[in-house]
């Protein structure tokens, strides 16, 4: 399994202590780590795209694809590699040098559309993007199966901190997404993890998932973190809106104790002003995802980006 805090030495009670530091004080040593390592005008442009939709077996708690929840999504099957590469060309005339795939799986089956997944990740290697999947847990062997095929990252996020993560899901627990990481970490995979904030967790939780992050041997080259966004029939739909002061320090904190990692403004910014955007850039968040939607949700329009990019003359960040 993933190392324990105590075998790295990050413990939750010192992640605690950072996020409760006066948030200028953290923004400003958040700033210079990620001046020491990263461009600080740079931001990598990344899209996601979904391609099987809905039906999870998973009770997710703020999912609208899950199956428990009755969100009037409409289930669809897994798209066709042809629909795929045409996105993933127009993602990457739009700017999108990572493209990132997304099923609604609770793991991956093998067979016939896991076979076509590792179509659609060579297709999008081929066209010069990085590629990034998330189809939920998987074994070894499948992990080695999507190395062989191009793919660059996997995603698999932890969500909260284990203290709170039976509130979230009662279909699966916190080893098993851990040991999802572990097999890819052995396939030769980059890891991309992270969280979402307005699960109902205190910063407690906060501070558990981010230690948990900082922990893992190696840390994730790709650290999202996502704001929820409530939809309407999940059992989080009226979940209070946390504030933007925090999401600020936990993007600070996370860019603190994971230095070399891209840290990604995910889901949420719709909700942002370009100004606390701005703080979170000033914090440490070197990506983001473009296009219209995530998975489900809405996304700022190419064009806002574009915009807010020119204010702050901030250019895309090209991966080598």
């Amino acid at each position: 399994m993933a190392p324990t805090q105590a075998a790295l030495g990050i413990s939750t009670s010192h992640v605690e202590e950072l996020l409760a530091r006066p948030l200028l004080d953290l923004v400003f040593e958040a700033a210079g780590v990620h001046r020491e390592h990263h461009a600080p005008n740079r931001v990598q442009c990344a899209q996601l795209l979904n391609v099987k939709t809905g039906g999870c077996p998973e009770d997710c708690g703020y999912c609208s694809q899950s199956a428990f929840n009755k969100t009037g999504l409409v289930k669809e099957e897994l798209l066709q590699v042809d629909h795929v590469l045409r996105e993933a060309r127009q993602a990457k005339e739009g700017g999108a040098d990572r493209f990132c795939m997304g099923a609604a799986w609770r793991d991956v089956k093998d067979g016939p559309e896991f076979d076509r997944v590792c179509e659609m990740v060579r297709g999008v290697k081929d066209l010069g993007l990085e590629t990034c999947v998330t189809l939920g847990m998987l074994n070894n062997g499948q992990a080695a199966k999507l190395k062989g095929a191009g793919l660059d990252y996997y995603n698999h996020n932890l969500d909260t901190g284990r203290s709170h993560y039976g509130e979230v899901t009662s279909t699966r627990n916190y080893d098993e997404r851990l040991q999802t990481l572990e097999n890819v970490r052995e396939a030769g995979l980059s890891v991309c993890c992270g969280g979402i904030l307005g699960l109902g967790e205190g910063r407690y939780a906060r501070a558990e998932l981010l230690a948990e992050l900082a922990n893992l041997e190696p840390q994730p080259e790709s650290v999202p973190i996502n704001e929820l966004v409530p939809v309407e029939g999940t059992p989080m739909e009226s979940n209070e809106k946390v504030d933007w002061t925090e999401l600020v320090r936990v993007i600070a904190a996370a860019r603190i104790l994971m230095p070399h990692a891209y840290v990604r403004l995910s889901a949420g910014r719709t909700e942002m002003t370009e100004e606390g955007q701005a703080m979170c850039f000033l914090a440490g968040a070197n990506s983001i995802f473009v296009g219209e939607s995530l998975l489900t949700t809405p996304n700022p329009t190419p064009g806002s980006d574009a915009a807010l990019f020119a204010k702050l003359d901030i250019q895309p960040l090209i991966s080598e």
